[in-house]
């Protein structure tokens, strides 16, 4: 008879990605529907709640940053020059 394979415990890293790509799904989805909103109180509605997914995102986005489990690397100063040209 086969064994129930016994389920590994999320860490914390992997509960923060969770969260953060769930934060990402949920601006996406609040930006659209503010974008095809007829009504502008519903809009304005939704844009303010936008604007507390995008906080919470950043919030996460920060603490992985800050535990060394979203690495980033600055742009080079050429680089940034160049982007603004276009």
């Amino acid at each position: 008879m086969p064994q129930n394979p016994v389920p590994v415990p999320m860490q914390d890293k992997d509960r923060l990605e969770e969260a953060l790509n769930t934060q990402k799904y949920m601006t996406e989805t609040y930006n659209a529907l503010a974008n095809e909103c007829a009504s502008s109180g519903l809009r304005d509605e939704l844009l303010n709640l936008l604007q507390e997914e995008h906080n919470i995102q950043a919030d996460l986005f920060k603490e992985m940053q800050k535990r060394g489990w979203y690495p980033t690397t600055p742009a080079d100063p050429s680089q940034i020059e160049a982007v603004k040209q276009q």
